[in-house]
This record gives C-alpha cells, structure tokens and sequence, in this order.
C-alpha cells in the first residue's frame, strides 16, 4: 500500500507510446540506385521476403540506349507480430545505361527534392493531422564489383545526393569476387569515398551504457562498409539443410550466411537496428536543410518585395519600374505591380485638390463684382 502511493505512473509513458505506434503503424522509403544488372530487385525481394517486380518487363541492349531515367515506387504492406509496416521501394530504371550518362542523376535528385516540397506543403497547411511521409529515408547505392574501386559516375551520384539522402553503399554480386579481392575493394572503395568528401550514412556512436555485445555489432558494421551482398529468391538443399542461396558447379553460396556475404548485417542495420535512426537523420538533417533553404528564400523574397515597394512609392516616377529581360513575370508579381500602380495614383490624387481650390480661389478674386456706389456716382 505504501509502495502504490509513491508510485506516480509515468513509468508506463514507454508503453503508452508503443501501444499508439503499434497502432498507427510505420512507413519507410527506401531507394535502390545503380546500372541495370547488379541485382537490386532480387536483393530487395530477399530483404523483405516479397516479390515486388512481379510484372517488369526486361528491355533489350537496343531499347536502354534509348531509355531515359525512371522513377517507379512500389509499395507492399508487411505485417510481423501484429505490426505493420508500409515499405515504399523506390527504384530507378534506366540509371546508368544510356551512352551518355551526364546528369543521369538530376531526376533522382529532383524526386526526393519533390518529395521534401510535397511534405513541406502539407506541413504548413491547414489540415495537418494526417500527414503522408513520402520521404526517401535510405538509398542504398549499388557498386559494381567489376572494377577498380568507384567510377567517375559513382562519384558524381554520391556528391549530388549525399546532402539529400542517407546513402549506404553496397558492394554488388560479392560472390563473383574472392574474400581477398573483396577485403582490398571495400578498402580503396571507403579511401575513395573520403578522398572525394563524400558523405555517406553515419552509424550514430553508441552510449556508454550499452552491452559489449551490442558495441561489437556496431563495430562490425561500421568496418563492414561498403556492404559486400549476394542476393537469391530461390531455396536450394545444403548439408541436409534447405536454405536461400545460389547454387554453382563448385559449391553453394549461402545468402544468410555471415562467412559468404554481409547480407545479415544489412538486413540487421536496415530493419532491426537503425531504421529509426535512418528516419531521424532524415527528418533532422537533410528535410530541415532544405526546409531551412526554403524559409530563407522566402523571407528573400519578401524583404525583395518590400524593398521595391518602399522605393517605387518614395520615388515621384510615373513610369513602372522595368521589368529584368529575359525573366518571366509571374502572376504574383504582376498583381504586385499592378497594386504599386494603384497607390502611386492614389498617392497623387490628393496633391492636384489644393492646386484646384488655388485656382478657383484666384478666378474668383478676378470676377469680384464692383461696389455698387461706384455705380451710383456714375
């Protein structure tokens, strides 16, 4: 009885707050960029258990030459123990492909920039209580392991999105290279990614009261950049045992298991540990960057306008102030001029009425009738 009267109860405030998101469910949007080839689709059905390129259709050597940069989103619903999640797979056919890839990567850029300007709007409306979150949380950058480290493509990508997007490298098809070859490649790949400042997801520290256990995962995972994966839909019988993997003359690679590939530990990372933290970085880095750059262009503009206004109405001018050439005047600006027009009139008005009683005043000195003695004498 004692103890229940020193009990306050906002120990329960964790569990209030897991039953409301159990609830309400959770969303996430994650991208898979590089060239055709490298196994994006089959490593995203593996990660999620699912099939979501059911109905692609393959192009021909002669049609991707043609072809130009996609966006396509696919969306599934998942439920585990009761909660649900709503994964958005954003992919990006045509990536890479064509002949001449200059800026290829200015559409991806633009569809997460759109996505920031859709969240923004609806944030700053009036109904905000059912809020969609279409904002891309991850972008898993996929790596040709044929190579000498990072192509001049794979460098310009990163740079134009490493400020809009949580990148997570991936090294592809790892099972077509050696555990040495892919020791040396993650190496010159995350050399290179330095060199070239690029800034790729960082693993958020871990606090000093956390278990050993959980330090040494993150320090695996931090060394395991860029992940080296392998990726399989199919079933196939090793050791007596049925696993997903692929099957070669020469044996098995198995895609869960940790000796082959790091695909464990990017579905861990992407899932089970830092989802959460992908969104946060997200929501606290990159979309207030571009928020803050938006409330900065508008305040700008605003201090643009009244600036004008105050110098259009001090100046006596009668004529509009020029418009720049070249610059197409937009249908805010237009009404703004015209309103500038407006009290520039108004503002005249008013000095041309004492000029009108001056000169009836003087008329009417002039046509003072005579005194009517003067008359009389006469």
């Amino acid at each position: 009885m004692d103890q229940d009267k020193e009990y306050v109860g906002f120990a329960t405030l964790p569990n209030q707050v897991h039953r409301k998101s159990v609830k309400k469910g959770f969303d996430f949007t994650l991208m898979v960029a590089g060239e055709s080839g490298l196994g994006k689709s089959t490593l995203v059905n593996s990660l999620f258990l699912t099939d979501l390129y059911k109905d692609r259709k393959l192009l021909n050597a002669e049609e991707r030459i043609t072809q130009t940069v996609e966006i396509t989103k696919h969306t599934v619903d998942i439920e585990e123990k009761g909660v649900k999640l709503k994964l958005t797979i954003v992919d990006t056919p045509g990536f890479g492909d064509a002949v001449n890839n200059t800026e290829c990567w200015k559409s991806v850029a633009d569809y997460i920039d759109q996505q920031f300007e859709q969240y923004f709007r609806d944030e700053s409306g009036l109904n905000r209580k059912n809020i969609q979150d279409n904002r891309v949380h991850c972008c898993l950058y996929f790596i040709s392991p044929f190579g000498h480290g990072l192509r001049p493509l794979d460098v310009e990508f990163m740079r134009a999105l490493h400020e809009k997007v949580n990148i997570v490298p991936i090294l592809a098809k790892a099972d077509t290279l050696t555990p040495i070859e892919v020791k040396k490649k993650k190496f010159k790949i995350r050399e290179e990614i330095e060199q070239y400042g690029i800034k790729i997801y960082q693993f958020p520290d871990c606090d000093s009261d956390e278990d050993e256990e959980f330090k040494q995962q993150d320090l695996e995972l931090k060394e395991s950049i860029p992940f080296a994966v392998i990726g399989s839909n199919t079933v196939v019988e090793a050791k007596g045992k049925r696993v997903r993997g692929r099957l070669y003359p020469w044996g098995i690679v198995e895609v869960e298991n940790s000796t082959h590939c790091d695909f464990i530990k990017l579905r861990n990372m992407l899932v089970r540990t830092h989802m959460q933290d992908l969104k946060d970085v997200t929501r606290e880095t990159h979309y207030e960057n571009y928020r803050a750059q938006c409330i900065q262009s508008m305040t700008r503009m605003v201090v643009k306008e009244r600036n004008r206004n105050k110098l259009t109405r001090e100046s006596g001018t009668d004529f509009p102030i020029p418009m720049v050439p070249g610059v197409a005047e937009s249908e805010t600006e237009k009404l703004i001029r015209e309103k500038d027009e407006e009290v520039r009139h108004a503002d005249r008005a008013p000095d041309s009425v004492p000029d009108r009683e001056h000169e009836s005043h003087q008329s009417s000195e002039q046509q003072e009738p005579s005194d009517p003695r003067d008359d009389r004498e006469r």
